[in-house]
């Protein structure tokens, strides 16, 4: 089974915006829809592209707490790019997947949520992998 690009989606978060700061609250099942299981943060230089990968299995929440991504997000077929740019803006990015993210402005953060722990064998990290992954998963279903 595989994902399309149909099911990639942007979700608003919960903002409170307070004259002593900010705070955005991202709780599994309620506004990720999924229960986390891993946590991760990425920093990146300006120009900088990270991900080309896909997952098998392991679907992922994105949110840009600073600075700015651009989320290019492939199903083999389609290609969305969506600008991950406010702390409240979250990126449902299911299993099967292929993404990229570009970082456009210096030391920008990307938090990543996942509904599975690390698994190496989990990731397709090689182009034209992903497209017969692709095209085998969409004969058998």
């Amino acid at each position: 089974m595989t994902n399309s690009i149909d099911v990639v989606r942007v979700i608003t978060l919960p903002y409170d915006i307070a004259v002593n700061g900010d705070l955005v609250v991202m709780e599994g099942m309620k506004h990720v829809p999924f229960s986390i299981e891993r946590v991760f943060v990425v920093r990146g230089s300006e120009g900088a592209v990270r991900g080309l990968h896909a997952h098998k299995t392991c679907s992922q929440f994105l949110t840009c707490p600073y600075g700015g991504v651009e989320v290019l997000c492939n199903d083999g077929t389609n290609i969305v790019a969506i600008i991950l740019d406010r702390p409240d803006m979250g990126l449902l990015l299911p299993f099967g997947i292929w993404a990229e993210q570009k970082y456009l402005i210096a030391n920008s953060v990307l938090t990543v949520l996942c509904d599975k722990p690390y698994d190496s064998a989990d990731y397709i990290r090689d182009y034209d992998e992903y497209k017969r992954y692709q095209s085998l998963n969409l004969f058998l279903s």
